[in-house]
C-alpha cells in the first residue's frame, strides 16, 4: 500500500514531531495548522515548540523538500488528525469533551478527500469520537462512501491511533513505542498499519476504534489513580507529622509495592484530561476514576494553603514585617521536569494564585521559557541565583534538574515549601 503524500492536521506537540519523523523517511508530508506563525516558522526550517532533537529533524526535512506547512488542507493519500480535544462547560459540568477542533479538521479535509484515502484520528478522544468524525466526513462528502455504511468496501478508510509519547522524548518514542490501531473495519486497520510501519519500529496491534480510544484513556487513568494515592498520602502524612518521602521510600522496599512520588497536582495534556473523558461517558460507573481526578485537582489548593501557612510562620518570626515585605520565589511552571510545556500545569496554577493573592513580590523561576504567560505579567521571571538571593519564601513546584543542584545551605534562613521532595526528602 503506497502513501506518497501524507498530511498531518495540527502541528503542535504531537503533530509536528509526527510530520517530521514521517518526512525523515523521505515521504512527502504536508503539515496543516490554523496558526500562521507556526506555519511560517516551520517553513523556515525552525520550530515553535521545545522538544529535543525536533529542531534538527524539521530543519533537515524542510531543507530537503519533504516537509512543508500550510494553513489550507491539500490532497493527500492519508490524513493524520492531531488537534486538541479540550473541555467545555455544559449543564453544570465543566469537563464535557469538546470535539469542536476535530469537527473543524474533518470539515477542512473533506473537500480534498478522494477514493482510497485514509483518515486517522490521533487526538485523544472520548469513546465514539472516531465514529463521529466519520459521520462528519460522510455528511460533507455524500459522493464518497465510508465504513459506517459500506464496511470493508468503503471509499475512505477511517481509524483511531492514539499517541503514547512522553514530552522530552517524543521523537524517539514515536519510533520505538508500540501503537494501538483501531480501524472501523479490518481493511481500515490494515491500511493504518501500513502507514505507521513507515516509521514505527514498535509493534502495531490492531483492534476496534472504540477499544483503541478507550486504551489511551485507560492508560492515563491508571496513572492518575496511582498519582492520586501518592498525593493523598502526602496530605495525610503532613497532618500526622510524617515525612512522606521517607515513608514512600520505606514502603517501596516491599517487593510488590511501587508507590509514585507526590507533587503539586497533575498536569499536561493527557493524565489531567483523559480520565474525565471516561467519567463523561459513564458518570455513575467511573467512581474511583472520578475520585482520583478530584484528589489530584485539589492538590494545588493544598499547596497554596501551605504557602500561606509558611508566610504566616515567617511573619510570626519577623513581627516587624508585613505580608508586603515578604518575597516569594516559585521554582518551576512547567507540568513536568525539564520541558517548556505549561499546558494543564498545576505549578502554573499555584504560581498564578500566589501572584493574585500575595501582596508582596513574587518571583518566578522557569529556566525553560523566555517569557511569562500574559496572566503572570504581574510577577517577574528571574534566574535561580537571583531568586535565591532575594526570596524569603521558596516554593518548589517542579523538579527540574537545575533545581536539584541547589545546595541546602543556599536555602538557609528561608522558609521552604517543597512539593516535590527535592530538598526535604530526608
Amino acid at each position: 500500500m503506497n502513501f506518497d503524500t501524507i498530511s498531518v492536521i495540527g502541528l503542535g506537540y504531537i503533530g509536528l514531531p509526527t510530520a517530521a519523523v514521517i518526512a525523515s523517511r523521505r515521504k512527502q508530508v504536508i503539515g496543516v495548522d490554523i496558526n500562521q506563525h507556526a506555519v511560517d516558522t516551520i517553513n523556515r526550517g525552525d520550530i515553535h515548540i521545545v522538544e529535543p532533537e525536533l529542531d534538527m529533524l524539521v530543519h533537515a526535512a524542510v531543507k530537503e523538500g519533504y516537509l512543508r506547512a500550510t494553513t489550507t488542507p491539500e490532497a493527500a493519500d492519508a490524513f493524520l488528525i492531531a488537534v486538541p480535544t479540550p473541555f467545555k462547560a455544559e449543564n453544570g459540568n465543566d469537563h464535557v469533551p469538546d470535539l469542536t477542533y476535530i469537527k473543524a479538521a474533518s470539515q477542512a479535509i473533506a473537500p480534498v478527500l478522494k477514493q482510497g484515502d485514509l483518515v486517522i484520528l490521533e487526538s485523544t478522544s472520548p469513546v465514539g469520537a472516531t465514529e463521529q468524525m466519520a459521520a462528519w466526513l460522510a455528511e460533507a462528502r455524500p459522493d464518497l462512501t465510508f465504513p459506517q455504511t459500506h464496511g470493508e468496501e468503503s471509499d475512505i478508510r477511517v481509524a483511531h491511533c492514539p499517541e503514547r509519547v512522553l514530552p522530552g522524548h517524543v521523537v524517539r518514542e514515536l519510533v520505538e513505542n508500540d501503537r494501538v490501531i483501531g480501524g472501523m473495519t479490518a481493511k481500515c486497520s490494515e491500511a493504518s498499519t501500513a502507514l505507521y510501519k513507515i516509521f514505527v519500529q514498535g509493534e502495531c496491534i490492531t483492534t476496534t476504534a472504540r477499544t483503541a480510544e478507550m486504551a489511551k484513556l485507560t492508560e492515563n487513568s491508571f496513572r492518575d489513580v496511582n498519582i492520586a494515592f501518592a498525593n493523598e498520602l502526602s496530605i495525610i502524612c503532613d497532618k500526622l507529622d510524617i515525612n512522606v518521602w521517607e515513608l514512600i521510600r520505606l514502603a517501596n522496599r516491599h517487593p510488590r509495592v511501587n508507590i509514585l512520588q507526590p507533587g503539586p497536582g497533575v498536569g499536561g495534556h493527557c493524565i489531567a484530561v483523559d480520565p474525565w473523558f471516561i467519567v463523561s461517558e459513564t458518570p455513575e460507573e467511573a467512581r474511583l476514576i472520578r475520585t482520583a481526578r478530584e484528589v489530584n485537582d485539589s492538590k494545588p489548593q493544598w499547596v497554596i494553603d501551605k504557602v500561606n501557612e509558611v508566610v504566616g510562620k515567617f511573619l510570626s518570626a519577623n513581627p516587624d514585617k508585613t505580608a508586603k515585605d515578604v518575597t516569594i520565589a516559585c521554582f518551576g511552571l512547567a507540568f513536568k521536569p525539564d520541558i517548556d510545556d505549561l499546558r494543564e500545569s498545576p505549578a502554573l496554577g499555584v504560581a498564578n494564585a500566589i501572584v493574585q493573592l500575595h501582596p508582596g513580590k513574587v518571583m518566578l523561576v522557569e529556566p525553560n521559557i523566555s517569557q511569562l504567560p500574559d496572566k503572570l505579567n504581574a510577577a517577574t521571571l528571574i534566574g535561580v541565583d537571583a531568586a535565591l538571593g532575594c526570596a524569603d519564601v521558596v516554593v518548589l513546584l517542579v523538579d527540574h534538574k537545575v533545581f536539584k543542584k541547589i545546595k541546602l545551605e543556599e536555602l538557609k534562613g528561608k522558609m521552604v515549601v517543597d512539593s516535590r521532595g527535592v530538598w526535604t526528602a530526608g
